[in-house]
C-alpha cells in the first residue's frame, strides 16, 4: 500500500510511462482556485513529453498557462466541456492548430466510458487522499465538495494518480473514490485555492428587470403542471435564476409542496431549500460554493453523485432524465429556439454547454431566462452564432418583455395564457428588442474551424470558426 505514494509529480508521470502523443486528464472542481493542472503541466513540458491530448472536464482563467504549452506542443488536442474567455479567445484568434472538441457533462463520461476519449493518465486533485488512494473532496484545507466529474476518470484511465495536500492514515472510509482504481498517490503542499471554486453570482438579484423575469419564471412553473408534491428541480448559478428559485421556494413552502430532489452544480440557495424542507435530497455532481461544501459533508440528504449518474446518455438512467423543471441561461437565443453558451455575439469562444443540452434535453419542461438585451445587444436574434443547444430541447424563453413558448408545446402555451401570463411569439420579442438596440451589424463569419460542439450523444451540433482580423 506504502508504495503507491511517490515524492513528486515527476515521479508519478515517469512510472506511469507518459509519452509523447498520449492522453492526459484533469478534473475542475476547483476551478479558478486549481493549482493542481498547471503544476502537472509544467512538469510533463519539463519531462520533454509532446502532442498530447489533454480531456479536462472545464478550462478556467486560472489555466491560462496552457497557451504557452500549446505554443510549445506539449498540447496538440484539447477535449472539454466549458472554456472560459481568457484561453478561449486565444483558441478563437487561431493558437491551435487542431480544432477543440466540446463535450457536455454528459458527454464526456459517455465517450470515455466508450472508449471514443480514452485516457492514458487521470490525474485526481483529491483535497483529502489515504496511502492507498482512497479519495474525498468534502474535508481538508482545499474541501470542495463532489468529486462527481473526477469519477469517470478514475474508472477508466489507464493510469490514476491522485494528488493531495491533506494525506490521512488508512482507511479513509468516507471515501468517493476507492483505492481500486488508483495507482499513485502524491503529496503536495497545495493543490488550490477552495475561494476560487465560486462559480458564477451566487447572490440573488436586485436588478428590477431580473426580479421581473425571475417572478414570471416562478409563475411558468406553478402554472406548468409540473409543481406538486415529488417535484423535481435544477437552476444554475446566476443572479436571475436564484431569485426565481428563491420566489419557488415561497410558493413551495405556502402551497405546502415538498419536492423529491434538486440536482446539478449546488448552490447555498438550494441548500436552503433542502433545509426548509422543499426537497427530500440534493444530488451534487459539483459544489458552486462553500456552502455547499459544508453541506454535502454534513447533511446525509445531500448527495455525491458521479458525472455519469447526473448526465451520461451512456448510462442506464440518469438524474437528469427525472427532472421536471431546469431553469437556463442564455448568451444567445434565436427565432427557433437554438440556444448559444459556448460564444459572445461575435463568435469568441467565452464558455460551454457543460450541463445545459443535458438538463434541457432530460427535463420535462426546459426554460431560458435572459434579457432581451445586453449592452445594446439584442439576446434574440435569427440565428445563434453557435447552436449549443437545439431548439427542440427547449420548451420556455422569459424575458421582461413575455414569455414565448416553443411551438411545439401548444399545450402549454394554452394553459400559461389561460393563466394570464405574458406569452408572446418569439419573432415579436426580437423585434421589440430590435426596436430598442438597433439592428446589430452581423461580425463576419471567420475562417478555419477552431471548435467543433457535440451534443450529449455525440451528434455534431455545430462548429466555432477563427475569428477575422
Amino acid at each position: 500500500m506504502a508504495m503507491k505514494i511517490v515524492a513528486s509529480l515527476r515521479e508519478a508521470i515517469s512510472l506511469c510511462g507518459l509519452k509523447s502523443g498520449m492522453s492526459i486528464s484533469f478534473h475542475h472542481h476547483l476551478r479558478n482556485g486549481d493549482y493542481t493542472l498547471n503544476r502537472v503541466m509544467d512538469e510533463i513540458a519539463a519531462l520533454g513529453i509532446r502532442d498530447l491530448t489533454l480531456n479536462a472536464s472545464s478550462l478556467f482563467d486560472a489555466h491560462a498557462p496552457l497557451r504557452e504549452h500549446i505554443k510549445n506542443r506539449v498540447v496538440r488536442k484539447i477535449n472539454t466541456d466549458y472554456m472560459s474567455a481568457g484561453l478561449g479567445r486565444s483558441i478563437s484568434e487561431g493558437l491551435m492548430d487542431e480544432s477543440v472538441e466540446f463535450r457536455t457533462h454528459g458527454g464526456r463520461p459517455r465517450d470515455i466510458a466508450l472508449g471514443i476519449t480514452p485516457i492514458d493518465v487521470a490525474f485526481i486533485a483529491a483535497p483529502t487522499a489515504d496511502p492507498a488512494g482512497n479519495c474525498s473532496g468534502k474535508y481538508g484545507p482545499s474541501a470542495c465538495g463532489s468529486l462527481g466529474y473526477a469519477f469517470p476518470d478514475a474508472m477508466y484511465a489507464k493510469k490514476v494518480v491522485v494528488i493531495t495536500d491533506n494525506l490521512v492514515p488508512y482507511p479513509l472510509t468516507d471515501a468517493s473514490i476507492p483505492e481500486i482504481y488508483v495507482d499513485y498517490v502524491v503529496p503536495v503542499d497545495a493543490i488550490g485555492d477552495p475561494r476560487g471554486i465560486v462559480s458564477g453570482t451566487t447572490k440573488i438579484t436586485r436588478d428590477p428587470v431580473g426580479l421581473v423575469m425571475a417572478e414570471t419564471a416562478a409563475r411558468v412553473i406553478r402554472h406548468s403542471g409540473l409543481l406538486k408534491d415529488g417535484f423535481s428541480f435544477q437552476t444554475g448559478a446566476g443572479g436571475a435564476t436564484l431569485a426565481a428559485a428563491k420566489f419557488l421556494k415561497e410558493i413551495m413552502l405556502r402551497e405546502k409542496i415538498r419536492g423529491s430532489f434538486a440536482s446539478g452544480g449546488v448552490t447555498g440557495y438550494l441548500v436552503d431549500m433542502l433545509n426548509a424542507g422543499c426537497f427530500r435530497a440534493l444530488m451534487d455532481v459539483q459544489c458552486f460554493d462553500l456552502k455547499a461544501v459544508e453541506s454535502i459533508r454534513t447533511n446525509p440528504a445531500h448527495h455525491e453523485i458521479s458525472a455519469m449518474q447526473y448526465a451520461s446518455p451512456a448510462a442506464k438512467s440518469a438524474v437528469v432524465d427525472h427532472l421536471d423543471v431546469v431553469l437556463l441561461g442564455a448568451t444567445e437565443i434565436d427565432t427557433d429556439f437554438n440556444v448559444n453558451v459556448h460564444t459572445d455575439s461575435a463568435g469568441c469562444i467565452m464558455g460551454g454547454s457543460g450541463g445545459h443540452s443535458d438538463t434541457a434535453a432530460g427535463a420535462k419542461l426546459s426554460m431560458i431566462i435572459a434579457p432581451l438585451f445586453r449592452a445594446r445587444l439584442p439576446i434574440i436574434t435569427g440565428r445563434v452564432r453557435c447552436i449549443s443547444t437545439p431548439g427542440r430541447d427547449v420548451d420556455v424563453v422569459v424575458t421582461q418583455r413575455g414569455v414565448a413558448v416553443n411551438p411545439a408545446k401548444p399545450d402549454l402555451a394554452l394553459r400559461l395564457k389561460d393563466a394570464g401570463l405574458p406569452i408572446v411569439d418569439i419573432h415579436e420579442l426580437k423585434q421589440i428588442a430590435e426596436r430598442i438596440t438597433g439592428v446589430p451589424a452581423v461580425p463576419p463569419e471567420g475562417g478555419r474551424v477552431v471548435a467543433r460542439v457535440l451534443s450529449r450523444d455525440g451528434e455534431p451540433l455545430d462548429v466555432i470558426r477563427q475569428l477575422t482580423r
